[in-house]
C-alpha cells in the first residue's frame, strides 16, 4: 500500500502542517489560548478584557499594513465569504468589474450576479493558473479582484485601475490567503478584506477589513438608500457595513464573535510586528515558495502549476506532478507521515500538490518536504 511508506524520520519536517487554511497554529499561540481559558474565554465580548484584545489586533494590524491616514481596520462574524455578501449589500452602489481566475475570485462575482438589487457585473476572466484583471469600465462603480487566488496559487497585483478614481468608483481586494504574506500598498484599496485563518494562523468565522474614507462614505450613502421609499435593496444589520464599522470603533462586534479565535489572531499579530512586520513576513514567504518552485524546475516529474513566474504565489503553491505520478498517492503517504493537507483544490480536479508557505511555516520544514516528496515517489516507482 501507498500509505505505508515509511519516511525517515532524519527526513521529516518538524511540523508536517502545510495547509492552505486552516493553517499551521503556532506552540506560542495555543499556550496563549490556554492562558487565556480562565480570563477571557467564556466571558463576554462586550466587556473590557475581550475588548482589550480587539483592540491590540486593530492597532496591531494598522501597524503591520502602515495603514493610511483616515483608514480604519473592521471586523465581523462570518469569514471573507460573508464580506462578499456584505460588499453586495453595502459598497456596491449599481454594477461591479470583477477579475475571476479561480474558484474563490469567481464566488465574489457570482454573489453580485445573483443580487437582485445589483445590475449584472462585468466578467474579465481568465483560465486557471493565469490571470485576469479587471480594465477601466464605463458605469461600474466598484473593481474588484483577489490579491491571491487561493484554489490556484495565482498572485495578483494590487494597483487601482487607471481612471477609476476619476469616476469614484471603489477598489476592492479580497486578500484572504494574501493579506500579512504577500507585499501591499493599502493606499491602492478602498477594502482590503480577509480572514485570520491563513496568514494569520488562526481559526476561520471572522472577516477583518481595512477601509478608506471613500469605502465607509459609500456603505452610508448605499445603506441610506435601501431606507427611502420606492428603493428594492435590503440592508439587513448583518450585511450593513456601517454597523459593523460602528462596532469596530467600540472594538467588539455586532454578533458575538469566537473569542479563541480572536486570542489566536492576536498572538499572530503581535509575533508577526515584533519579528519585523510585513516586510519580514514577505521575505520569510518568498523564500519557502522559492525552495518549492526551485526543487519543482528542477525535478524529473514535477513542475509549477503557474507557468508565468511573475505571478507565482509566494504563499500558496501549487505543483503538477507527472501523469505517471499519482498526486492523491502521494498525499496519502505523506499524511500517513504526519505531513497533511498537501492536496491540491479539489474542484480543479488536476493531479497536483498545493501547499501553504504562510509566515507560520519554517522555511527549513519547507525544504524538508521537498526531500519526503522525493522519498515517497522513488518508492512508489
Amino acid at each position: 500500500m501507498i500509505d505505508t511508506v515509511k519516511i525517515p524520520s532524519s527526513l521529516l519536517p518538524e511540523d508536517g502542517r502545510f495547509g492552505c487554511g486552516p493553517s499551521k497554529i503556532r506552540r506560542k499561540q495555543i499556550a496563549a489560548l490556554t492562558e487565556a481559558g480562565t480570563t477571557l474565554l467564556g466571558t463576554s465580548h462586550r466587556q473590557q478584557p475581550v475588548k482589550h484584545v480587539v483592540a491590540s489586533i486593530r492597532e496591531g494590524l494598522a501597524q503591520y499594513f502602515s495603514i493610511p491616514d483616515g483608514y480604519q481596520v473592521a471586523l465581523g462574524n462570518g469569514g471573507a465569504s460573508a464580506f462578499w455578501e456584505m460588499a453586495c449589500a453595502s459598497l456596491i452602489a449599481r454594477r461591479g468589474a470583477f477579475g475571476t481566475y479561480g474558484s474563490f475570485s469567481g464566488k465574489f462575482a457570482a454573489s453580485a450576479a445573483n443580487a437582485p438589487f445589483l445590475e449584472d457585473p462585468v466578467i474579465y476572466k481568465a483560465d486557471f493558473g493565469s490571470c485576469a484583471l479587471p480594465k477601466y469600465t464605463e458605469d461600474v462603480d466598484v473593481y474588484c479582484w483577489a490579491h491571491n487566488e487561493t484554489s490556484t496559487g495565482v498572485m495578483a497585483p494590487v494597483e487601482r485601475v487607471e481612471g477609476s478614481v476619476e469616476q469614484h468608483a471603489l477598489t476592492l481586494i479580497d486578500a484572504t490567503s494574501g493579506a500579512g504574506g504577500l507585499p501591499v500598498d493599502i493606499a491602492q484599496t478602498d477594502a482590503y478584506y480577509f480572514s485570520p485563518q491563513k496568514v494569520f494562523g488562526s481559526d476561520g468565522g471572522l472577516w477583518f477589513a481595512i477601509l478608506s474614507p471613500d469605502a465607509v462614505e459609500r456603505a452610508g450613502q448605499v445603506e441610506h438608500s435601501a431606507t427611502l421609499e420606492g428603493a428594492r435593496r435590503w440592508v439587513p444589520p448583518f450585511l450593513s457595513l456601517t454597523k459593523a464599522l460602528d462596532n469596530s470603533r467600540k472594538n467588539q462586534t455586532l454578533n458575538t464573535p469566537a473569542i479563541a479565535t480572536l486570542v489566536l489572531m492576536n498572538e499572530q499579530v503581535t509575533w508577526l510586528n515584533e519579528h519585523g512586520g510585513l516586510k519580514w513576513a514577505t521575505k520569510r514567504c518568498a523564500k519557502s515558495a522559492n525552495i518549492l518552485y526551485s526543487w519543482a524546475e528542477r525535478s524529473d516529474y514535477a513542475r509549477p502549476f503557474v507557468e508565468d513566474k511573475s505571478i507565482r504565489s509566494n504563499v500558496v503553491v501549487t505543483i503538477d506532478l507527472d501523469d505517471s505520478i499519482s498526486a492523491s498517492n502521494v498525499v496519502a503517504a505523506l499524511h500517513a507521515n504526519g505531513i497533511v493537507d498537501t492536496n491540491g483544490y479539489r474542484k480543479l480536479g488536476r493531479n497536483q500538490l498545493r501547499i501553504g508557505v504562510f509566515p507560520s511555516v519554517k522555511p527549513g520544514d519547507v525544504e524538508a518536504l521537498t526531500y519526503c516528496i522525493d522519498y515517497v515517489v522513488d518508492h512508489m516507482k
